[in-house]
Formats: structure tokens, C-alpha cells, sequence
């Protein structure tokens, strides 16, 4: 990847990216009020439907992605990296 492709890239995934402390917050809304929220950040969307009219799987679903956050946060962030990368070779 040459220099110019590098910042290319850096420039559009940082935009995507999601932060997992995002994630820990959302989720920690779950327990007061919307459940799901942190699920349509990372796109399952699917999932947040469902822990927004079960609220959050009892609270169990909740509990889950509150000590998972950071591992919801990095398979987002890995798939987003790989659809940027995919995006920059079509574009070529």
C-alpha cells in the first residue's frame, strides 16, 4: 500500500470505526431504557430489533454484550477494515 493509499485508508476507517467505550455506554443504556442500541451501531440489526422488543433478552442478551463489548467492537472495526481495503481495489 503506498503512502498516499495508507492515508486514504486511515482517513475513511476512522469515520467507520466504532469505539468500544461507544459500545459500553449504548449497552449500559440497554439497562435503563432502549436495549439494542449498541447492536444497530455495529450493524445487527436484527439483534437490535429483537433486544428492543425483548428488552435486551430478559437483560440477559444486555448483560452478554456488556462484558463482550470490546470484542463487539472489534469484529465490527475488523469487518469495516475489510470493506475498506475491498472498496480501495475496486476503486483502482
Amino acid at each position: 500500500m503506498t503512502e498516499n493509499e495508507a492515508q486514504q485508508f486511515a482517513s475513511i476507517y476512522r469515520s467507520r470505526r466504532r469505539e468500544p467505550l461507544l459500545i459500553l455506554i449504548t449497552t449500559l443504556v440497554g439497562f435503563f431504557g432502549f436495549a439494542g442500541i449498541q447492536r444497530f451501531l455495529v450493524g445487527q440489526i436484527g439483534f437490535g430489533i429483537l433486544y428492543f422488543f425483548t428488552g435486551g433478552l430478559c437483560l440477559v442478551g444486555t448483560i452478554v454484550d456488556l462484558i463482550n463489548h470490546k470484542r463487539l467492537a472489534y469484529e465490527y472495526n475488523v469487518k469495516e477494515a475489510e470493506q475498506v481495503v475491498s472498496m480501495m481495489r475496486y476503486s483502482r
